[in-house]
């Protein structure tokens, strides 16, 4: 009857182990949501705000906030499973869109106001869908 007992209280440990990584891994889906988020800033500033100052303060925002969330992300205790993998599809994904979008918008759409804010609304798509999807799963 021990090895019976002894299995249950493994596998009760190993249900809080689950349950407290789960509760602990939400970090991403709040990192996902300030990344779609900050999409609505640094676009429109790198499509409408034209100059030196422009290309300077739109950049140095947007260094500080990838820092910072890269910080955040660093400092989290739980990695959620496959996180790798879906992290370099969202971030290929909002990359793709982010090229063609800067490509459109700095020649094409050249100080359109309409096109910079249809164009932010698509950079966050990625990173909102996949914050959508995650805050499903956990």
């Amino acid at each position: 009857m021990s090895e019976q007992t002894d299995a249950a209280a493994a596998l009760q440990g190993i249900a809080r182990i689950e349950a407290t990584a789960k509760d602990r891994s939400g970090w991403y889906t709040a990192y996902l949501w300030l990344f779609a988020a900050w999409q609505f800033v640094v676009v429109p500033a790198v499509l409408l705000w034209r100059g030196p100052t422009g290309t300077l303060v739109s950049t140095l925002a947007n260094a500080v906030v990838v820092m910072g969330l890269s910080a955040f992300a660093t400092r989290q205790p739980v990695v959620p499973r496959g996180h790798g993998g879906r992290h370099l599809k969202v971030i290929g994904a909002w990359t793709v869109i982010y090229l063609l979008v800067l490509a459109a918008g700095l020649t094409v759409f050249r100080d359109s106001v309409a096109f910079a804010a249809v164009a932010a609304l698509a950079c966050a798509t990625p990173p909102a869908v996949a914050a959508w999807r995650e805050a499903r799963t956990v």
